[in-house]
């Protein structure tokens, strides 16, 4: 039996991954802002949801109490933070043209005791960004940490919108990418130009994956098209596959006459051929 374990579901970065926190006995709501230890320390997230319970495979980390529900306090100091924050990331930006460095300021965010100062940035290359940090040590007068994000996440903090029309899936609901092939397309029967099926981060669209188990499942046994199989005593070779109808359409290499198959035929359903 699976160990579980009660716990909310937090929100440290906008839309960013959710991470896991013990129960404290306090009534914690979602949207309610709480202050938690994250990897840099001493930090505000905000309560999406919980409680709830969860096996401890499926928090995959070193679980970790909240600590407690932002007070009145409290509240004043992170509103301070932000707007102290707001303030860095210009001067960071303006550093950053002085020192001509090749990078994009993307996020900037103070821990909640001001123990350190992140700033989030995208480049295409590897960047010497040392005396940039001794510029803003010295100006703010803190731990300064430079984290580089790769080309997803810098699409999920500027936004844009998608091939589809909507604001990008990264940046709406999206926490957590998973690995996109062109098996993804493939499997769907979609042209392979990654000029049309690429989005705006410049990767394979997220939103190949969404549909792709269905595909996946429904195909299974189906001949890919150009391949050949027995039906009813004639070689046939597969011209195209419709997914939603559940048939292929074939050709008779002997009378060069086109027809349907039902997927049944492949998977067992019919009694008078093979696949080859």
């Amino acid at each position: 039996m699976d160990m579980v374990a009660v716990v909310y579901a937090v929100e440290l970065l906008p839309k960013g991954k959710l991470h896991y926190y013990a129960d404290n006995g306090e009534d914690i709501k979602p949207n309610d802002l709480v202050l938690v230890m994250s990897e840099f320390g001493l930090d505000v997230g905000r309560v999406m949801f919980g409680p709830r319970e969860l096996s401890i495979e499926q928090i995959g980390t070193e679980l970790k109490p909240i600590i407690r529900k932002l007070t009145e306090e409290d509240l004043k100091q992170h509103e301070q933070n932000l707007k102290d924050a707001a303030e860095a990331h210009e001067i960071c930006r303006q550093k950053i043209k002085e020192h001509n460095l090749p990078m994009k300021l993307l996020y900037t965010r103070y821990m909640f005791d001001r123990s350190r100062l992140v700033f989030y940035f995208s480049s295409e290359t590897r960047v010497d960004f040392r005396e940039l940090v001794k510029d803003l040590a010295r100006i703010f007068k803190t731990r300064i940490e430079l984290r580089q994000v790769g080309v997803r996440d810098e699409l999920k903090f500027m936004g844009g919108i998608g091939l589809c029309g909507l604001p990008v899936c990264c940046s709406r609901f999206l926490r957590e990418f998973d690995s996109v092939t062109l098996k993804h397309a493939k499997a769907q029967q979609l042209m392979i130009n990654t000029a049309k099926i690429s989005g705006s981060c410049r990767r394979l669209l997220c939103c190949l994956t969404y549909e792709y188990n269905f595909y996946k499942e429904m195909l299974e046994g189906i001949p890919d098209e150009g391949e050949t199989f027995e039906y009813e005593g004639k070689t046939c070779v597969v011209q195209a596959i419709d997914v939603f109808k559940q048939r292929v359409l074939a050709v008779s290499q002997a009378e060069d006459a086109m027809f349907y198959v039902p997927f049944s035929f492949f998977r067992g359903g019919g009694e008078n051929g093979s696949v080859s």
